[in-house]
């Protein structure tokens, strides 16, 4: 019916739960479509009508089950006025020929995410503005040929098996480069310069790769970063204070490397103002907890309304014919009960600190009760000693406290019970003595959450309190210290939407564990 169309030039289905029945179609020719969306419209394999095509800018057939490799009629479709092609979330394997470029001169997005590719051209073509292929089988170094790439804005390789060094022209890329994604791949070798006077990088995620040496100094050029994570890597440094005059950023995760000494002072007086989200976890950092930064931490102190919406890195808009447009957000993996945990979006207001695994001692500083707007705060296997803060049951907000494997001692304070958000709490491995507390969440806590201290008694525990009423509490603890805590199962979404503002609170699991 649709065909018999011959004025038609956009034919947008996507998105919808139907169906798109492929029929010989004698008058296919009478079309000549500029946009094609058949996105989520279980095919199975390309729609022959294409083959016709020579008009086309845009031709999206993501989300579909076509299967096996891409004809070699596909690549001939269009190939003077195509500027925006997405195969992502689809069951593809390679091509049917082997290509040396891609066909489509003009192409300035293209998105083959989600796919069985093993192999692909060495570099898309020179146009190309976002270039979209994680979550494949691809293999290979990254030819030098990338460096031609001057225009280049968005550039994704993410949980792939690249390997090999980075070419050094990836510091050219600063003018242009906005988010760079080579997460989950097997690169090594130093981290190039990625970062010029006048950089407008927003998001750098080297993660899960072999990377070694230090951090480049001139990531401090990127004045504009918001979203940095270098974890699980290779690298041999000490803390980059210096990384405290990015006024934007907002994720730092420099987990399970080789970081060492003492963290110190923050080098300005408001270092990293809006950061939210920061993971030192499985390092090698000593000293004191590094309570000066967490002082300057002015975004963790509360919770605004107008942030409950996802962090996103990046939204590009199809070339023609589209209201909609696609959003990248931002995602990180973090350990959640000792577990690996990806968060595939990250909610603005959604602010942790995890400092566990490192050799950090003293005491836990009293007025981090004064930082109430975060939700995870994981101090455990450090050195720490002294008593729990009292302040600890100002922060209302707390979902999950996790500060087991230390030397803390005294009795847990009763004013813990007044977190009534605290879904997970673990205190095991220390020396607290004492009747354990009760009241809202702290009874749904198992015994693994006390288990190690050895003069703890009450439920849940079999070991009974010889004198039901708790000792006196001592009145404060001191500053210093602070180390790990990890699980945020649920979270309060405030939405807003249409003319009025609609208020909801939904509860529900927004973390996807890694397999």
């Amino acid at each position: 019916m649709f065909m018999k169309l011959k004025y038609l030039t956009s034919f947008i289905l996507s998105l919808n739960d139907i169906s798109f029945l492929l029929e010989p179609i004698t008058y296919a020719t009478l079309n000549r479509f500029v946009a094609i969306g058949l996105g989520s419209c279980k095919l199975s394999n390309f729609p022959d009508f294409l083959r016709n095509q020579d008009h086309l800018q845009v031709l999206d057939l993501s989300h579909n089950n076509i299967h096996g490799q891409i004809p070699k009629w596909v690549w001939n479709t269009s190939k003077e006025t195509l500027m925006y092609v997405n195969f992502s979330h689809n069951l593809l394997t390679g091509f049917d020929h082997h290509l040396f470029n891609f066909p489509w001169p003009r192409l300035k997005i293209l998105d083959l995410r989600s796919n069985k590719l093993h192999a692909l051209p060495p570099v898309p073509p020179p146009s190309i503005l976002v270039y979209l292929v994680a979550d494949n089988k691809l293999q290979g170094e990254t030819s030098p040929l990338i460096c031609n790439l001057s225009s280049l804005y968005f550039f994704d390789l993410s949980n792939n098996k690249f390997g090999g060094m980075l070419p050094p022209c990836f510091s050219n890329f600063s003018n242009s480069l906005t988010i760079l994604n080579l997460r989950g791949n097997t690169f090594d070798g130093i981290i190039p310069q990625l970062c010029g006077e006048g950089s407008t990088m927003k998001m750098i995620d080297l993660s899960q790769n072999q990377f070694e040496g230090v951090l480049p100094r001139l990531l401090s050029n990127c004045q504009m970063l918001e979203f940095l994570n270098i974890g699980s890597n290779n690298l041999n440094d000490v803390f980059p204070s210096w990384l405290g005059t990015l006024p934007k950023l907002r994720v730092l995760i420099l987990r399970h490397n080789g970081f060492y000494g003492v963290v110190g002072s923050p080098t300005t007086m408001f270092a990293s103002p809006n950061l939210r989200i920061l993971d030192l976890s499985t390092n090698k950092f000593t000293g004191k907890l590094p309570f000066k930064y967490f002082r300057n931490w002015m975004f963790m102190k509360k919770v605004d309304l107008d942030d409950f919406k996802y962090l996103w890195a990046f939204r590009f808009f199809k070339p023609c014919c589209h209201d909609s447009d696609d959003v990248y957000p931002y995602s990180m993996t973090i350990i959640n009960k000792g577990r690996e945990t990806v968060y595939l979006k990250i909610i603005k207001v959604f602010a942790a600190i995890d400092l566990s695994r490192n050799e950090f001692n003293g005491m836990i500083p009293e007025f981090i009760g004064n930082l109430n707007g975060f939700q995870l705060l994981n101090l455990s296997n450090n050195n720490l000693t002294g008593h729990i803060p009292l302040s600890l049951g100002n922060l209302t907000t707390m979902e999950c406290l996790d500060i087991s494997q230390n030397k803390l001692s005294g009795q847990i304070p009763w004013q813990l019970t007044h977190l009534t958000f605290l879904a997970s709490s673990n205190v095991s491995h220390n020396q607290l003595p004492g009747p354990i507390p009760h009241g809202n969440q702290f009874d749904t806590f198992d015994n693994s959450s006390f288990d190690g201290n050895l003069g703890l008694c009450g439920n849940p525990l079999s070991k009974r309190c010889e004198n039901p009423k708790p000792s006196p509490l001592p009145t404060s603890s001191i500053e210093e210290d602070q180390d790990s805590c990890i699980q945020f199962d649920w979270i309060i979404i405030l939405m807003g939407y249409g003319s009025g503002l609609v208020i909801g609170v939904v509860i529900g699991n927004i973390v996807t564990e890694k397999k």
